[in-house]
């Protein structure tokens, strides 16, 4: 595909806006991105120009997105990036930077978060049910592996050495 795979980091900028569609659901949020810089004169980090986003996510990021960020949280994104020309008021050229969003997280290199599953409504076909069990981890072949010709031989565990 020939698309604009982008990786911002920045500061959520505005509340993220949840919309349940009937296609499925949306959030946007306005995403500040910006540049630092080493100033030599002070002897000091300094700010740069910043960017401005508009963050679209859809289906279930769209949800996770919506219950997880707010106002001035340091995120990630990954998503396509999609720049738009539109006529505003007369004026020709103005520009829209948006990303449509793949992936969001909080970046951890300015502090914590703490995880938590979804949890899911319905469980999907192809799942281990609840009476069946996940094969043990602990061997080397799970129980449902064929047996016979087809099986796969244990590896044999090395004997330390007999000292005489």
């Amino acid at each position: 595909m020939n698309e604009t795979m982008v990786c911002a980091v920045g500061n959520v900028a505005t509340q993220p806006v949840h919309r349940e569609l009937s296609s499925g659901e949306s959030t946007r949020f306005r995403l500040a991105v910006t540049s630092r810089y080493w100033d030599r004169e002070k002897g000091t980090w300094a700010d740069g120009h910043t960017n401005f986003f508009t963050v679209w996510a859809n289906r279930q990021l769209a949800a996770n997105a919506a219950a997880s960020l707010a106002v001035g949280d340091p995120v990630i994104v990954q998503g396509r990036l999609k720049v738009r020309t539109e006529l505003r008021e007369g004026q020709q050229g103005w520009l829209s930077a948006d990303i449509d969003a793949v992936a969001i997280g909080h970046d951890l290199t300015r502090g914590t978060s703490a995880f938590q599953r979804r949890q899911r409504t319905e469980q999907p076909a192809g799942t281990p049910s609840q009476d069946r069990p996940e094969p043990s981890r602990e061997t080397s072949r799970d129980a449902s592996a064929p047996s016979g010709a087809d099986a796969r031989p244990r590896q044999r565990q090395p004997q330390p050495a007999a000292v005489t």
